[in-house]
């Protein structure tokens, strides 16, 4: 069961149902999913992104990778140390969090005397920015003064390494619905007792996607998802990089797996105060709404972009690969070394972290092996 909500909670999703009101009038009573999505988790001063609630931690609704332990930004340092002292150049977060990942990678590339020249952070949410700027306070003068926050892309291409970590899941994605043989989008529409799911005949452009990635005959009543901004997230991410890697991080899977005739209720997961459930019309404006990664969708876009994609395995393989069970052992004390092994199986153990998130490498002009794909190799998967 969720929690209930707060006054302030219920008012910012009155708030957040005026506006969808005014959406759904203005769209004939139907409204696509993804553009549900672009008013719930993006629309300025009403979006889960961009209202200012607390998103990553215990206050918040979910934990990445970085909030588990300081491990994961130190394997993913040596990763990016390994990239710069080949190509040298800068860092670029999309998406930065609560900064926790910036301070532990700033922190351990000066350590392995690799520091970017620049440490850029674009991060669309004000409050998650003043946020990092507390946290990354933290840091020496000499670091702090490589950190530079963005709006938007930077207009001049980097180079060195872009990383990318739980932000391609949080794209507005489609769903869709096969249901006797054809082809259904389903949208939002409004009832007297709230939003509900419409289903309506798929429009053109969805529906040639689907016949293109079909993976034979649908199975009956099959429910999925399809992101189709990933092709032009790919591209603007490729016009950022003049040379080096990309780094992306997620949790997701290869297409042939993503739609499994038994995956028949897609991947869409929602997340509210530590709850995960499938309700995305819940709440609107005040939880995370997400779907899992097509990683073979990434990889198509990469090469139509003009990147190699020069790495694709799991967050155990590439963790293991970069060094984390001699961070574990190099801790100072046995109570030390006891928790960060504790946090080690979370990012580890496939029940937790360790196969449900991938990596994927996508490189420009680099020659140089990628360290953190060396024990493991899932490009033919995709």
């Amino acid at each position: 069961m969720l929690p209930p909500l707060t006054r302030e909670q219920a008012e910012q999703a009155e708030r957040v149902m005026r506006a969808l009101r005014e959406q759904l009038r203005a769209h004939a009573g139907w409204l696509a999913f993804d553009d549900y999505l672009r008013l719930v988790l993006y629309a300025p001063g009403l979006g889960y992104y961009s209202a200012g609630s607390a998103k990553l931690g215990a206050a918040g609704d979910f934990v990445t990778a970085p909030e588990v332990s300081p491990l994961f930004g130190r394997c993913l340092a040596a990763q990016c140390a390994e990239v710069l002292g080949a190509v040298g150049g800068d860092v670029l977060e999309l998406g930065a969090g609560t900064g926790r990942l910036a301070l532990e990678l700033l922190r351990r590339m000066a350590e392995l005397g690799q520091p970017p020249n620049h440490y850029y952070i674009l991060e669309v949410s004000a409050d998650l920015r003043q946020r990092q700027q507390r946290l990354l306070q933290a840091l020496p003068e000499p670091l702090r003064s490589r950190l530079v926050w963005l709006e938007a892309l930077p207009a001049t291409a980097i180079t060195g390494v872009v990383i990318a970590n739980e932000v391609i899941d949080a794209l507005p994605f489609q769903r869709f619905v096969v249901d006797a043989g054809a082809l259904l989008e389903r949208g939002v529409g409004l009832s007297d007792e709230g939003l509900i799911d419409v289903d309506i005949a798929a429009r053109p452009a969805l529906a040639a996607e689907l016949t293109r990635i079909a993976p034979g005959p649908w199975p009956p009543r099959y429910l999925s998802e399809l992101c189709p901004m990933v092709g032009p997230w790919i591209a603007s991410l490729s016009a950022a990089l003049a040379r080096g890697a990309a780094l992306l991080i997620d949790y997701g899977l290869a297409r042939h797996e993503y739609y499994h005739p038994q995956r028949d209720h897609g991947t869409l997961r929602c997340h509210f105060r530590h709850r995960a459930h499938e309700q995305p019309l819940l709440y609107p404006g005040l939880q995370d709404i997400t779907a899992w990664v097509d990683f073979t969708r990434v990889a198509e876009a990469a090469v139509d972009a003009g990147l190699e994609v020069a790495g694709y395995c799991t967050q155990a393989a590439f963790l293991l690969a970069t060094g984390i069970e001699a961070e574990v052992a190099a801790a100072a004390d046995p109570l030390s070394r006891a928790r960060l092994a504790s946090q080690a199986r979370a990012l580890l153990l496939p029940g937790e972290m360790g196969e449900n998130f991938k990596l994927m490498a996508l490189t420009r002009e680099l020659e140089a092996p990628l360290r953190g794909f060396a024990l493991q190799d899932l490009r033919r998967m995709l």
